[in-house]
């Protein structure tokens, strides 16, 4: 008999992989057989899908039926491969063709169709990358799904209704031309924002040199780090930060919102870059992420991408743990290899690190006394090697909250916002886009990149030089400065680095 195919997807990491499911009945004993490394939750929809088609009505022919699931080296698992299966056995008898197709759902044993969450994330890996595919969802969902662009969505209640879509009983497909969101255009391309803040700057009071270097970090992901005592507002500083950083192109924004979804944080729809804040008794495999045969489990790293991992406690975090940050901090991404697979995740987020200036935090208090030995303090520092901090481009030492203080300046989110798509588009302009499309912010540039959008007059240059021999400044140090400097001249609109930009880099690196 005829071989009928159609499409489905399948999790792989943090990206989803086409798979073919094809289908075919040939002579011999009525069987259902399921082929090319699927997981229990597949094998179990044989049961699934015949009580389904049964109690619709659809007779099951009495032949063998051999499904497979291709490419077959590729592990599969979920049990959205039910509707594509079931409509391969339906469609035989009318001779439908398929294979221009996308089906996702789980089938009840009455043959209602029902949504399952990790259809959402594969949903946006196809919207990026096989745009206006045709694609049959599950009802229930319609009001999450027809939010995503660029896809041909029909929503069905059960089988029956999905067969009277391939009939092309129901033309009409569900479309969205595009994200309903705020957005601004720059030079022909389109990004998107959220307007709103559900935390503000202007709560954080007396802390105008942190707020400012906070604002240098967004505006050109620049790694930064707040030590000061406890209560003086570095979790609070950090918090905010996700609320000022740059907008998303399509291909971020369905990257972020594919990230919110492996989070499990489907309702979100806000255009809005990640955050993630793990815990610091965190294992490795967890912050990195772990690769078997079988399965790929990205860290927090990875899901970080394109948004912020604030590591808060720093120096309690394992020593380990805080190494292995050093290989996607500068390259800024992770390769994982095992003996059966290996792995590259692209780890481009901003890095934000909190500490205290000792194991009590009472070491920079003008009010409270330090009760640390000298060791201790010590021992807590040494936590955090040379090679780590030298790959931070901000350090801030906060100011000890003082409540009688009165404030000196006040910074609101939305002000902060504009300032940051300003410097955002000065970027675009400048060219800083790679050959994907994807905006390199100052804070990523590689050492080329530095020398092509860095450049440097006569006196910022010894300037620069004194200060790498007064400091005993590395090389990832003078590119780091160069970086924050080419920043501070987007944020006064300059087209060149000044003195005053190398000073006031200078002044936020760690000696």
């Amino acid at each position: 008999m005829m071989v009928n195919k159609i499409y489905c997807a399948t999790q792989d990491g943090l990206d989803s992989k086409i798979i073919e499911v094809e289908a075919t009945f040939t002579r011999g004993l009525p069987t259902f057989n399921i082929t090319g490394l699927a997981s229990s939750s597949i094998k179990e929809s044989q049961h699934r899908v015949t009580s389904a088609l049964v109690n619709l009505g659809i007779d099951f022919p009495p032949l063998k039926l051999n499904v497979n699931l291709s490419p077959s080296d590729l592990p599969k698992n979920g049990s959205h491969f039910d509707l594509p299966i079931a409509l391969l056995v339906a469609a035989s008898k009318e001779s439908l063709i398929l294979d221009t197709w996308f089906a996702f759902g789980e089938l009840g044993l009455d043959g209602i169709i029902k949504n399952v969450p990790l259809i959402y994330p594969m949903l946006l890996d196809i919207a990026l990358h096989k745009p206006h595919a045709k694609v049959i969802l599950p009802y229930e969902a319609k009001e999450l799904y027809s939010k995503i662009p660029k896809l041909a969505m029909y929503f069905a209640s059960n089988i029956t209704d999905a067969l009277e879509i391939l009939r092309g009983h129901i033309p009409q497909a569900e479309t969205s031309s595009d994200f309903a969101f705020e957005s601004l255009m720059i030079n022909g391309m389109q990004f998107y924002y959220d307007k709103t803040f559900d935390m503000d700057f202007s709560d954080v009071k007396n802390q105008d040199r942190a707020v400012h270097a906070a604002l240098i970090a967004a505006c050109g992901f620049h790694n930064i780090l707040f030590e000061g005592s406890p209560g003086c507002g570095k979790s609070m500083i950090a918090k905010r930060m996700q609320y000022i950083l740059p907008p998303l192109s399509l291909k971020e924004m369905i990257e972020s919102v594919k990230l919110q979804a492996y989070n499990g944080q489907v309702l979100q729809y806000k255009p809005k870059r990640s955050f993630r804040s793990p815990h610091q008794s965190a294992s490795k495999a967890s912050i990195l992420g772990s690769a078997t045969q079988f399965k790929v489990s990205p860290g927090e790293i990875a899901l970080a991408h394109n948004g912020i991992i604030f590591f808060d406690e720093l120096p309690y975090f394992k020593r380990d743990i805080l190494e292995s940050l050093r290989e996607p901090l500068e390259n800024n991404q992770l390769a994982i290899s095992r003996v059966h697979s290996k792995v590259i995740y692209d780890t481009s987020f901003l890095f934000i690190g909190a500490m205290n200036p000792c194991p009590c935090g009472n070491l920079l208090s003008t009010t409270k006394e330090c009760r640390c030995k000298d060791s201790e303090i010590r021992s807590y520092r040494n936590n955090l090697s040379e090679p780590f901090l030298d790959r931070i481009d901000l350090y801030v030492q906060m100011q000890e909250h003082m409540p009688a203080q009165k404030p000196t300046q006040t910074y609101t989110s939305k002000d902060m916002q504009q300032l940051v798509f300003s410097v955002f588009k000065q970027q675009i302009c400048r060219g800083q886009i790679d050959l994907e499309g994807n905006i390199i912010f100052n804070g990523k540039l590689s050492p080329i990149q530095v020398e092509q959008y860095c450049k440097l007059d006569n006196a910022c240059k010894n300037l620069l030089d004194q200060a790498k021999m007064r400091f005993n400044l590395s090389y990832r140090g003078e590119q780091k400065i160069k970086k924050v400097a080419r920043t501070l001249a987007d944020m006064q609109t300059c087209d060149t680095i000044q003195k005053e930009h190398i000073l006031e880099a200078l002044s936020y690196r760690k000696v």
